[in-house]
């Protein structure tokens, strides 16, 4: 675990140069840096515990080939953090819609920290379906996998819809952060946003998240529900 948290503050004072590039790249060529900061979503989520704290955010900098991504996202409840990971990824272009992914992932909160070696593929599939796939190697044989496919549909220019699905999988039990092996959580949200400019929109939104085996196992033994519906008003903003 410790060689992954150097290796993970490494790549962060790595990119930190791209960043500075990026604000300063006077030329349009296949070399020229771009950066992107987004908050794709800062909301309140409302369920039947109570009122949490939610974000989802990634921030990257680059050249149309070769960029370094930053990802990060999380809950908080009364001031303390429930679960959150951030990443560290390099990003390769490996045709016009589909780009190869490798890094580190930590992963923190109210549990033990944990680290993985992540490696995977984001893009655009048919029908605009925009793919998430990654995979992760932890210390101790830990193994993992997340897929996100998301999709935009529009109303309007301003006012888009847009559905999420989410599934996370593990290849062991970890108790102490709740986790049982094999499909541990699905996701599934709707977010209706309007787009006051391009850069902000305020949005609603209703998400169903549901745990299965193991994990539903552990979340019950705490005193917590294996699923819940919630409804959540937030911000998305980029920079």
């Amino acid at each position: 675990m410790r060689y992954l948290n150097a290796l993970f503050l490494a790549m962060i004072a790595a990119s930190w140069p791209l960043a500075v590039q990026a604000d300063t790249a006077a030329h349009m060529d296949d070399n020229a840096i771009f950066s992107q900061l987004m908050l794709d979503q800062l909301e309140e989520q409302f369920g039947a515990g109570g009122s949490t704290l939610a974000w989802e955010g990634q921030f990257w900098a680059g050249s149309d080939l070769n960029r370094v991504w930053i990802k990060t996202e999380g809950t908080r409840t009364d001031g303390q953090t429930d679960s959150a990971d951030a990443q560290l990824l390099y990003d390769h272009a490996i045709s016009t819609f589909w780009d190869l992914q490798t890094g580190v992932r930590q992963d923190f909160g109210f549990a033990p920290s944990r680290s993985w070696l992540a490696f995977g593929v984001q893009g655009l599939a048919p029908y605009f379906l925009d793919v998430e796939a990654t995979g992760y190697i932890g210390p101790s044989g830990r193994t993992a996998m997340r897929l996100r496919i998301r999709y935009e549909l529009l109303f309007t220019q301003r006012l888009i819809l847009e559905p999420e699905l989410e599934a996370n999988l593990y290849g062991h039990d970890d108790p102490a952060r709740r986790v049982g092996s094999g499909l541990s959580n699905t996701q599934l949200s709707l977010r209706l946003r309007y787009e006051v400019q391009r850069k902000f929109a305020p949005y609603v939104g209703v998400v169903y998240e549901r745990c299965y085996g193991q994990t539903a196992n552990y979340l019950q033994l705490a005193g917590e529900r294996p699923h819940e519906t919630v409804l959540v008003a937030g911000v998305r903003i980029w920079f």
